[in-house]
């Protein structure tokens, strides 16, 4: 069993008070907070061996640098990637998702399909629409059902030989869905389709297997998961980051430049120009380790009796209804009370000191599916309580009657 008050000691910004209320953050989904091992890593980077990596010979560059590539070795570790260059450092989710789009330019043709499921957040929608803008491709989608879960017979349908990529997110950031990600790659993987998962809500409570899942790419962020903000990852399969042109040209991604020709780096420093969020790759580093040491097996434990009472309690409010309920998900409920807008719900509690995500989260086409213009997120991390949960159901209760 976690010691949940000894975990809450480790993050000071739990302590304090909003609106002279305790702070109760319920909005993990957009970004978790961070331990006071974090924070202070940040600060000692900064302090003791701030400097640029890989291009210098004095002390501070070269601990610097060894800090770097042990991080990326141990994020290597993490998620079972085969080789330390599979792993790029981003500046998170949403560029690695670019960076894959912007590669399968020089690969689709006009008929060429991606595949695109209807549950994704708008980071993993845009980039794929404008690279079939630029290719002549065509973007499809893996439509869903009313509980929030991709149809599979569908999927099996869409898939064919003009099937080139499938990009799907592991977890739904709007709805708290798990999706069968194993069975879509095997499928796509049967007809000669790549496959990117975008893990940015499933790393905060699941070690993904990138060999085991056999994914051709898997991105996610760093703030998600304890971690800070501006940094992410991008795993690729060795031979697919060898096949792709790079993203970005500058400094650190070159082997010989010449005004006649360049010849790139090799792997992973052909996807990494440019000076990156250093202390950010290092205490990414810094925050798995934590996550690590409280065990991924205990945070799902613990998450899932919060998501169990959650639901429970929430379902307690007359007129309120849950969006999304599947069977298998993740400690997010997404629920509006019946002729209430989401945000003047929202708006209320946050005077209460209740931080839970209103709107669309960034997955427009989900609200679209059920004709609401939002939904009120509630997203638990492992170091939130029951307690809380119950403060919140009756602050919900509470909006409810004021505005009813």
């Amino acid at each position: 069993m976690l010691d949940i008050q000894k975990i809450r000691a480790d993050f000071p910004i739990l302590s304090q008070k909003v609106n002279g209320k305790p702070l109760v953050y319920f909005d993990n989904g957009a970004t978790s907070q961070k331990p006071q091992i974090v924070i202070d890593a940040i600060s000692k980077y900064y302090q003791e061996i701030n400097a640029n990596i890989h291009r210098g010979v004095h002390t501070l560059s070269q601990l610097a640098t060894d800090a770097y590539e042990i991080s990326r070795g141990k994020i290597q570790n993490h998620i079972n990637a085969k080789f330390p260059h599979e792993v790029l450092f981003t500046s998170g989710t949403t560029f690695g998702i670019n960076l894959v789009a912007n590669g399968f330019a020089a690969i689709l043709k006009p008929g060429d399909e991606v595949l695109v499921s209807a549950l994704e957040h708008h980071s993993n929608i845009v980039p794929w629409q404008m690279l079939c803008e630029k290719t002549g491709a065509t973007l499809k989608v893996i439509p869903m059902n009313e509980k929030g879960e991709l149809i599979m017979a569908e999927y099996d349908k869409l898939l064919s030989e003009k099937t080139k990529i499938v990009t799907t997110n592991h977890i739904s950031n709007a709805l708290g869905t798990i999706n069968p990600i194993k069975y879509m790659i095997d499928k796509a993987h049967a007809v000669g389709a790549a496959v990117l998962i975008d893990g940015a809500q499933a790393v905060p409570h699941l070690k993904p297997d990138v060999q085991e899942l056999d994914c051709d790419f898997y991105v996610f962020s760093g703030h998600k998961m304890c971690g800070p903000t501006g940094v992410g990852v991008l795993y690729g399969k060795e031979a697919w980051l060898n096949k792709l042109p790079p993203y970005q040209g500058g400094g650190e991604m070159i082997k010989e430049v010449t005004f006649e020709k360049t010849t790139y780096a090799e792997l992973p420093h052909k996807f990494e120009a440019g000076t990156p969020n250093i202390a950010g790759g290092i205490v990414l580093g810094t925050a798995i380790d934590y996550m690590n040491e409280i065990g991924f097996e205990n945070i799902q434990k613990q998450e899932l009796e919060l998501l169990e009472y959650g639901t429970k309690r929430l379902l307690e409010i007359e007129g309120l209804k849950i969006f999304g309920t599947s069977k298998e998900k993740t400690s997010v409920i997404s629920f509006n009370i019946e002729g209430i807008h989401p945000y003047d719900i929202g708006t209320i509690i946050d005077k209460l000191g209740i931080a839970v995500r209103t709107g669309h989260h960034c997955a427009q086409p989900i609200m679209n599916y059920f004709n609401i213009p939002g939904t009120i997120r509630a997203s638990f991390s492992f170091y939130n309580t029951k307690e809380e949960i119950d403060v919140m159901v009756e602050a919900v209760k509470r909006a409810t009657l004021m505005l009813s």
